[in-house]
């Protein structure tokens, strides 16, 4: 990825007007499917499936990341349409110099960035509450 400004978190919280074409091209014979990928507008974002599915991850900085679509990724701010962009919801991470993204063993890597999707059910207390 390029270097620059970018909103790592679930992507369905700041793609939601594009979020069916986001689908589109990561779900393929019911599988999702990880990597970089590119909107019919340009855009391009990196999205990588948690280890458990929705819940709550964090990375080696503690900084925190709230998942609903199962996935965590990358986009450039810039690429965010306005309105859509709420920080607290994920984080947005300026990196000084063009980046990989990868996933192995449930650790999405992003930059420098550890978010170990394996270490935690993704499942806080609040919501094994809700279950029972």
């Amino acid at each position: 990825m390029k270097a620059g400004k970018y909103y790592v978190g679930d992507l369905c919280y700041v793609l939601g007007d594009r979020w069916d074409e986001v689908c589109d091209l990561i779900i393929k014979d019911h599988v999702c499917l990880d990597g970089v990928f590119e909107l019919k507008d340009g855009t391009q974002f990196a999205i990588y499936g948690t280890a458990y599915g929705d819940g709550f991850y964090s990375d080696q900085y503690a900084n925190g990341y709230p998942v609903d679509s199962g996935s965590i990724g990358c986009v450039l701010v810039d690429s965010i349409t306005s309105g859509e962009l709420d920080e607290s919801l994920g984080n947005v991470i300026d990196f000084d110099d063009d980046f990989t993204t990868s996933s192995d063993s449930g650790i999405i890597y992003i930059g420098e960035i550890e978010i170990d999707t394996e270490g935690s059910e993704g499942i806080d207390d609040e919501s094994i509450n809700d279950i029972w």
